[in-house]
């Protein structure tokens, strides 16, 4: 039996997404630390990692709807001092 991973105990449906986030260099570079740590702290993030490459931190972000995801990424993680921009990758299983 395949069983439907997007839905926990008592059927309740979570959304899950990976967020890519680019933070400021240079004068800014302190961001990086300051960001993960507030990020961390977000209420639905999973766990943040500092990563090397053409981003700079990757969130795992879990929510009980496309809706609230959407906001914890729009509202949340993009509002905090240093982050430049941040690309989504929902997850689909």
């Amino acid at each position: 039996m395949l069983l439907n991973p997007m839905l926990k105990k008592g059927g309740i449906q979570m959304m899950e997404s990976f967020v890519l986030i680019k933070v400021g260099t240079g004068e800014q570079l302190n961001f990086s630390k300051t960001a993960k740590e507030e990020i961390a702290r977000i209420k639905g993030v999973v766990k943040v990692y500092g990563v090397f490459g053409r981003y700079d931190l990757i969130a795992h972000v879990k929510a009980h709807d496309l809706d609230t995801l959407s906001r914890i990424i729009m509202d949340k993680i993009r509002s905090i001092a240093g982050v430049l921009n941040t690309e989504s990758l929902i997850i689909g299983y």
